[in-house]
């Protein structure tokens, strides 16, 4: 189950990467004051949520290091967030791994749940005129997903594109498996990495940019992407679900499932809020900008069906990898800080 596992988040992370590098950096460098901003908003209150959840609960909890692991999975499910789930998996105790995964999936269902109501119900509230609004953001959205580069000069070693993603997926898992020692912050012995989760992200973000090394064509066939993609999370739901699902009822608290709601919530009002009010970004924009800042492709999806135009893919693009990168890292300093 293990190498299962493991082979899916692989297959899934690096697909996102990918998938995601064509307009990852253009929406950079264009809307760094509000996309990327609001993304790590969202995911830091996520972290102060699960913080607070963590002061609330404590006390009555007999095995401290086990609470963590189990926050640390509530966490990871109610921001719908494969990665982060690795992450926080391989930072607890092997012994606590199934305490993460039971986390997990008390929270992921609401997590899921909770968004695409989100997203559906927002423009109802506000009264939205959802023709005016589509109106706008076909009008102030500039940025195509499109590439706007060409490789017909560059040497294709394969027609799918199943060279490059291998290759990456080799040099994401390198990258992920750098340790930083932590002892000059005060940690004697611990370490932090990006794990292969933030390994294969980060460097098919890169790679999927940039399309070539030298004369090589690095770009894969957009199909293969979506199947690696959805392939990867099946694995590694069934890999992690299997393992996990033997001690979902001996961890099972119905506390645990309010604190799940709770981290759902907390950064999805916070984050639209501080797009309306502070940003001054436009609905469809905010409501794209927030699916992606809880990782939520199928919020995103909805969004799409009630807007009725794909330009809020935009501001989800923009948001997420820098969300999916940044609960990784909250996550494991979560556990670090708390441990």
């Amino acid at each position: 189950m293990k190498v299962i596992e493991n082979v899916g988040l692989v297959l899934f992370v690096t697909s996102v990467g990918f998938i995601a590098a064509p307009t990852f950096f253009e929406n950079l460098k264009q809307n760094f004051k509000s996309y990327i901003i609001l993304g790590i908003i969202i995911i830091l209150s996520g972290g102060l949520a699960c913080l607070f959840c963590y002061f609330i609960g404590y006390g009555s909890e007999s095995n401290p290091d086990e609470f963590v692991a189990i926050l640390s999975g509530i966490f990871s499910g109610a921001l719908t967030s494969t990665p982060a789930f690795s992450a926080a998996k391989a930072s607890v105790a092997a012994e606590y791994e199934s305490a993460v995964t039971v986390g997990y999936g008390i929270a992921y269902l609401f997590g899921v749940i909770g968004v695409v109501l989100f997203v559906q119900l927002i423009p109802k509230l506000v009264h939205a005129d959802m023709k005016n609004e589509k109106e706008k953001i076909l009008s102030q959205n500039t940025i195509k997903s499109e590439r706007r580069k060409t490789f017909k000069k560059c040497i294709s070693i394969d027609e799918f594109g199943l060279m490059p993603f291998a290759l990456t997926v080799m040099l994401g898992i390198f990258v992920g498996n750098i340790k930083i020692p932590l002892s000059s912050a005060g940690f004697s012995g611990t370490t932090f990495s990006l794990t292969i989760t933030g390994g294969a992200l980060l460097v098919s973000l890169f790679i999927g940019h940039f399309g070539k090394i030298g004369p090589i064509n690095m770009t894969v066939n957009p199909k293969v992407l979506d199947i690696f993609r959805e392939m990867g999370l099946m694995f590694f739901l069934i890999g992690a679900g299997v393992a996990g699902g033997t001690k979902f009822i001996q961890y099972f608290k119905l506390i645990y499932f309010i604190y799940g709601v709770v981290i759902t919530v907390i950064p999805m009002v916070i984050g639209y809020l501080f797009a309306k009010y502070v940003l001054k970004i436009g609905l469809l924009n905010n409501l794209g900008s927030v699916t992606g800042g809880m990782t939520s492709t199928p919020a995103l999806g909805t969004l799409i069906h009630i807007s009725k135009t794909n330009e809020v893919i935009a501001a989800y693009a923009a948001t997420y990898p820098i969300a999916l990168i940044s609960v990784v890292l909250v996550v494991q300093f979560f556990i670090i800080f708390i441990r």
